[in-house]
């Protein structure tokens, strides 16, 4: 917590021009921001947005070093923002995407239920862009509960036992250079829930207390199925 606020105030000072460019009204909850960071691709340069694939599952890292996201080009503008509301009743507003198109979303990859999330050995939650036996097309659906997300409505909860919304990653988009900049979080975090559940598993993998670790000013996007090995579909 001592972590948490820290990083929060210093972003009241760091981010406020980076939302000074956003005209919305954030509700109850405004973002939390955190450090600006660039989306690289596997080689260490700035991802080119236009270059990402429609409907496919991408994963990085942020804010924290073991704290993945799941980044989505939809097949469609989303320019309309939504207001939802966090498991203790507040409120907050998503303002929907980003860079070409405004198609380009980012949200928290760990489930809002019981924290499933993307490891490098299997993940029980992802983006399908095909209709299946329990879920419709073009979702967010964590296998582990089935819990189902909207992710062109601010990944709402359609079906299943989540209790809110995935927390939403909030972006900037460049269009001179074509790239997008991480900068905080929109609706409910749960990092230090996630953080205290995995905390012998992550410091297997990460090293012991590293995963907590900030991330600095770039993170590396990578396609799911190059980050894990199984991909649970259902």
């Amino acid at each position: 917590m001592q972590r948490r606020k820290f990083l929060e105030s210093c972003a009241v000072v760091s981010g406020a021009t980076a939302l000074s460019s956003f005209s919305i009204a954030w509700g109850a909850v405004p973002p939390r921001l955190y450090a600006r960071t660039r989306l690289v691709d596997p080689n260490g340069e700035p991802l080119k947005a236009r270059t990402l694939a429609t409907r496919t599952n991408y994963v990085f890292h942020y804010p924290f070093a073991g704290t993945p996201c799941f980044l989505l080009r939809l097949g469609q503008a989303v320019t309309s923002p939504v207001t939802l509301q966090r498991e203790d009743g507040e409120s907050y507003a998503w303002t929907g995407g980003v860079g070409p198109g405004r198609a380009i979303v980012a949200f928290s990859a760990i489930c809002a239920h019981k924290l499933a999330y993307p490891t490098r050995e299997v993940s029980f939650i992802r983006y399908q862009k095909q209709k299946s036996p329990t879920s419709g097309a073009d979702m967010i659906h964590c296998c582990a509960e089935h819990s189902v997300y909207d992710p062109a409505r601010g990944a709402r909860v359609l079906s299943g036992p989540a209790p809110q919304p995935l927390a939403a990653i909030l972006l900037e988009y460049d269009g001179r250079a074509d790239a997008l900049d991480a900068l905080g979080t929109v609706g409910a975090e749960q990092f230090d829930a996630f953080f205290g559940k995995y905390d012998f598993k992550l410091g297997m993998e990460y090293g012991q207390g590293k995963a907590q670790q900030p991330i600095g000013d770039r993170t590396v996007v990578r396609e799911l199925t190059q980050y894990c090995r199984q991909t649970i579909q259902c």
